[in-house]
């Protein structure tokens, strides 16, 4: 028998045996944070570049981790809510903070199971950053004030997963707003105005 010469090179998966990315538990997330993972990145350039040239108002960082984007916020004169699901997350979270000196309201909340209450118009900045829960899209644009501003950041794959957009979904996701900035690389960015 003839074996191909292409027998042993490496075939994509079919849709079939194709591994989709699984959202991390929150059990997951807190053995990241446990072994030192992300526990003391930087704030992105992102939210730096957009938030940086707003005067400081209310905040509110959605599934924040352990607060890059909360302290960045809080330390320009923001009053920060912060919202996660990882008591280790906001335990390092409220220990930077207060060693900062910064008032920031850690709140710990499983967004998914709905444990946070985004109030109506009441956000100057919203953060959403490599957090994807599309049920949560609407509360998002009604918390965040008019003329408020939204920062979202989410992986992205040709297929829709749970935890990742396609190609012009975060676009069409904040369609009712203003678009300032929209990129999409390994991740989808965008930065809106609620109007």
């Amino acid at each position: 028998m003839a074996t191909s010469s292409f027998s042993n090179a490496k075939r994509p998966p079919s849709a079939a045996t194709r591994i989709e990315p699984r959202r991390l538990s929150l059990e997951d997330w807190n053995r990241r944070y446990r072994a030192g993972e992300q526990l003391d990145q930087k704030h992105a350039p992102l939210v730096e570049r957009f938030a940086g040239r707003l005067p400081p108002g209310k905040a509110l960082d959605l599934a924040c981790g352990p607060g890059r984007h909360a302290l960045f916020l809080a330390e320009r004169g923001w009053q920060v809510t912060a919202v996660d699901g990882s008591p280790i997350a906001i335990g390092h979270l409220g220990a930077r903070a207060s060693a900062r000196n910064l008032p920031i309201d850690a709140r710990l909340a499983d967004l998914e199971r709905g444990e946070f209450e985004i109030p109506a118009d009441e956000y100057d900045l919203v953060i959403d950053f490599l957090y994807l829960q599309r049920d949560l899209i609407p509360a998002i644009q009604r918390g965040t004030r008019p003329g408020g501003m939204i920062i979202a950041v989410a992986l992205i794959s040709q297929q829709p997963t749970p935890t990742r957009v396609t190609p012009g979904e975060l676009c069409a996701l904040f369609a009712g707003c203003k678009i300032l900035h929209s990129l999409e690389r390994e991740v989808a960015e965008l930065v809106a105005i609620r109007l």
